[in-house]
């Protein structure tokens, strides 16, 4: 669980900057130029030797799914929604998680569904859902969020199950055809404005905020997010799939001055952490094959 406390952690940090730096960047642009960079980094380690076209095609598959087309959906539906809205609307991402891997084992670990409730309740608690609502919201920008939301969430629960069924084949092997999937779904999408309007020009410091969010929030944190989704069972990867909203709520009272509501995000964090509590008990060992670099042992 270390390594997706750490990626919320960093995701819960870069929340701002996109909306402070890159704003003024077609969104299709900055998710082509990210997932290019991220790919970038795991281009030295892309080898196709003992993989298989299948298994390659399907991991390209699983990227494009799960980072291209789900960072395409999500940065539409800020053309339709508030970012409070967007905020709201991912929460359901822990039931999708659970329900998935439980539709595919064809069982039902009522367990794990309640982690995930709790996890969606608290946030929705942490955001204030409770007391505002919706009111009256797009319905297709809602679409658009939820669209995104079953992007990552299959996304997680494929790889981790390609991978653990596969022996020998580690995060590292894996993860470059994941990022160059998605690298070639986002340059798809940002193709149409890149012919509109050209290269965009960008600042020194926009570019430092494009390598960091290329580099790191997505190229290092999507990495260590698949390795640490193989190292948990269900139940904890669906609470942890929230957790990143209430810290970016906490971190925004930290470190850039913004008001924090106290009550609510406490409440919402201590349910979450019950969550977690709930997802634990009892949990049978996974395999040590999430260790970045490592192969499963399944």
């Amino acid at each position: 669980m270390i390594l997706l406390l750490l990626v919320s952690l960093i995701w819960a940090a870069s929340f701002s900057l996109i909306k402070t730096h890159l704003v003024a960047v077609d969104p299709d642009v900055v998710n082509g130029l990210r997932l290019w960079l991220t790919l970038a980094v795991f281009l030295p380690f892309l080898r196709g030797k003992d993989l298989g076209g299948k298994r390659i095609a399907g991991l390209m598959a699983l990227g494009a799914l799960q980072f291209g087309l789900m960072y395409a959906l999500y940065t539409r539906s800020y053309g339709a929604l508030k970012a409070y809205e967007v905020a709201l609307a991912t929460v359901m991402t822990p039931l999708y998680v659970t329900l998935l891997d439980d539709l595919l084992e064809r069982r039902l670990r009522l367990r794990f569904l309640a982690s995930a409730l709790l996890a969606a309740l608290g946030t929705a608690v942490s955001l204030g859902v409770l007391s505002t609502g919706f009111g009256s919201v797009s319905t297709r920008g809602l679409l658009l969020v939820q669209g995104a939301n079953l992007c990552f969430a299959v996304g997680q629960i494929a790889y981790r199950r390609l991978l653990d069924r596969s022996p020998g084949l580690s995060n590292l092997q894996a993860f470059p055809w994941c990022a160059l999937g998605a690298a070639l779904v986002a340059t798809l999408f940002a193709l149409p404005a890149l012919f509109r309007g050209g290269f965009p020009s960008l600042s020194p410091t926009q570019w430092g905020v494009l390598a960091y969010l290329g580099v790191v929030a997505s190229g290092l944190c999507f990495f260590l997010w698949n390795a640490g989704a193989r190292q948990v069972n269900t139940g904890t990867l669906a609470v942890m799939n929230d957790l990143k909203i209430p810290l970016g709520m906490l971190v925004a009272f930290l470190f850039f001055g913004e008001q924090a509501p106290w009550p609510r995000l406490s409440a919402g964090l201590a349910l979450i952490g019950l969550a977690l509590a709930l997802a634990a008990i009892r949990e049978k060992a996974r395999p040590k094959g999430g260790l970045p670099g490592s192969a499963s042992t399944t």
